[in-house]
């Protein structure tokens, strides 16, 4: 095994990151630990190492935010649909975003989740090719640098794993196997807890748009972050806007007993149930999330009005 390692090396590198890059759960920075303590040994050239990392980095990245450029909003649902952490990955990307704008590249890949989803976010918000390559290089390069330098500087400890490993042969890599499926497995299950925490009667678009023509319309709230709405800039009519974080205080004014329909852009809602059992939590009780969200509103072909690209948070004024 450690000739395998020793003598497809690079390519094995290579690969790795450029599939976990890509959004696959095959950690990389294992094979990159192992790689800098081959390197100390003299059994991979350091330097070759760090350049097939990054240049993985870059390759995949770049797809990613070309993909963001050309497709914007409907990359991110995409991604938010299809991972395993739900939009909890890209909600922290909008975070990060807002606060560091395309800076959060330097410090994506070191935050789970965040590395897939940074690219294709700053690039539906329209960050320059140049300014990306720069700093999604830079945050590549000290990231590559990090975890070959763990096992440059543990090479004694990491030579005694792979001897073992190698002693153990397939049951060692069988076992390897076994424990990736077991992740994902974890991360499956966790996925399904929440959804099914957050499970809860929604309202349907009919239902909303017929409440708001009889003139019973409830108070709609839209929960989305402030960069999600730069990306998407639609929004249902008379909707209150307020990021999940500040919710409560934007709705201090709506009297317990008022009718809350909260919505999102996300795939199943997630957002806009937490958002639900957080008000009812402190003392709303008549609150529902908008089954389909916002795109499930458009496709009904209810109006939607437009968003500046950059639109602070309304007041509860004029709402309906």
């Amino acid at each position: 095994m450690i000739v395998l390692i020793a003598q497809y090396g690079l390519l094995l590198v290579f690969f790795n990151v450029l599939v976990e890059q890509a959004g696959v759960p095959v950690p990389a920075v294992p094979t990159l630990v192992v790689a800098g303590a081959l390197g100390a040994n003299d059994r991979l050239p350091l330097a070759g190492v760090v350049l097939a990392a990054v240049l993985a980095c870059l390759l995949s990245d770049l797809l990613w935010y070309w993909a963001g450029r050309r497709f914007g909003s409907r990359v991110m649902r995409t991604i938010c649909r299809i991972s395993l952490s739900l939009d909890s990955c890209v909600k922290q990307s909008e975070l990060h975003f807002q606060r560091w704008r395309g800076r959060e590249l330097l410090i994506a890949k070191f935050v789970p989740g965040l590395s897939t989803v940074a690219p294709p976010l700053v690039g539906a918000m329209g960050l320059r090719a140049g300014t990306f390559v720069l700093l999604d290089g830079l945050g590549s390069l000290l990231w590559v640098g990090v975890a070959v330098g763990l096992g440059y500087a543990f090479t004694a400890q990491v030579d005694g794993l792979l001897a073992a490993l190698a002693s153990a042969g397939t049951v060692a890599f069988e076992l390897l196997l076994v424990l990736l499926a077991l992740y994902i497995a974890a991360k499956w299950w966790q996925r399904r807890r929440l959804l099914v925490a957050l499970r809860m009667a929604r309202i349907t678009v009919e239902e909303l748009n017929q409440s708001i023509a009889e003139g019973r319309a409830p108070v709609v709230v839209d929960v989305r972050s402030q960069a999600a709405r730069q990306l998407d800039t639609r929004v249902i009519p008379g909707a209150v806007l307020a990021d999940l974080e500040g919710i409560g205080q934007v709705l201090q004014g709506v009297p317990p007993d008022r009718e809350l329909v909260i919505y999102c852009s996300c795939p199943n809602e997630v957002s806009a149930a937490r958002a639900a059992k957080l008000l009812m939590a402190i003392g709303y009780h008549r609150v529902r999330p908008l089954l389909g969200g916002l795109d499930a509103w458009d496709a009904a072909g209810y109006g939607v009005d437009h968003l500046p690209s950059a639109a602070p948070q309304a007041a509860l004024t004029g709402c309906t």
